[in-house]
């Protein structure tokens, strides 16, 4: 689908807000993911990877997003939400984003480890599930893959010299 300036701008003015989400991370050392979820062209959550911190293998970003969506706006059908996120969504995002019925999903970096709207495999467009949603895919790419990039080789920098002490 072919985006006007307009579409563009607007959904680069969002994921700009979920690239600060994954900067949050990154100052906690978690990897650079973040997530938000608009609704009426209002932010109505915002999260950033939390698994390190929470030792919890369900604190992705997109999960922690639609989890205070749900909360903030007292429904668990997501019908009329736009999610952002800086990352390709994993099978586990997916399956939630189906799930909670989110309108469109925009995401900036594609994941060909994990990535399971397109680069690995496809749920979001998955005829036989009950809920297909909108996808947006490139928003801002190599900004987000760029800060992926650069958090996984200080990571490997760091690992390098401590094992050199």
């Amino acid at each position: 689908m072919e985006l006007t300036e307009t579409q563009r701008l607007k959904h680069e003015k969002f994921m700009r807000i979920a690239i600060m989400e994954a900067s949050l991370a990154e100052m906690q050392g978690e990897v650079p993911i973040g997530a938000i979820i608009v609704v009426d062209n209002k932010v109505v959550a915002k999260a950033h990877n939390l698994r390190e911190i929470s030792k919890r293998a369900i604190a992705h970003a997109e999960l922690l997003a639609i989890d205070q969506a749900n909360q903030i706006l007292e429904k668990w059908r997501l019908e009329d939400a736009t999610l952002y996120v800086t990352l390709e969504p994993c099978a586990m995002c997916a399956g939630a984003i189906i799930l909670s019925r989110v309108k469109t999903v925009v995401y900036g970096a594609r994941d060909p480890k994990a990535g399971s709207v397109g680069s690995v495999l496809n749920l979001l467009e998955e005829p036989r599930f009950n809920h297909e949603p909108e996808v947006i895919s490139g928003i801002l790419a190599d900004e987000c893959g760029a800060k992926l990039t650069n958090f996984f080789r200080n990571l490997r920098k760091k690992k390098k010299l401590s094992t050199k002490s």
